[in-house]
């Protein structure tokens, strides 16, 4: 997954927020970039360099454990809420948009039983 920005170091360092870790990679003469391997999938993000690359109709998803507990980190990182947190069939869903313009979904899952705990 590729995203590009302005300022792609102060973009890694807003995705920290969330836990994710980024590393610093240039290949060859290619532009210094930032990576992150999340669950398996790797969210690069690089320089925009012209109003065509843009990413901002990219957008993300996370799970979390509580919206409203990385909330505030978020917002304090520069995140704009675009959709409060509302309940959905899979858990509690909000939206949000990065400093880059690029928005991005939590998503905090339902709590339920274990199959065990399931009565029969």
């Amino acid at each position: 997954m590729v995203l590009r920005a302005v300022d792609p170091l102060k973009l890694a360092e807003f995705y920290s927020t969330l836990g994710l870790i980024f590393s610093s990679e240039q290949h060859g003469k290619g532009p210094l970039h930032y990576s992150a391997d999340c669950a398996g999938i790797v969210i690069e993000i690089y320089p925009l360099s012209q109003a065509t690359d843009s990413t901002a109709s990219t957008r993300l998803g996370f799970t979390v454990a509580s919206i409203d507990a990385v909330h505030p980190a978020l917002e304090a990182a520069g995140a704009v809420l675009v959709s409060p947190a509302k309940s959905s069939p899979w858990g509690k869903r909000a939206v949000f948009r990065d400093p880059a313009g690029h928005c991005f979904e939590l998503l905090e899952p339902e709590a339920r039983p274990a199959l065990s705990e399931v009565p029969q």
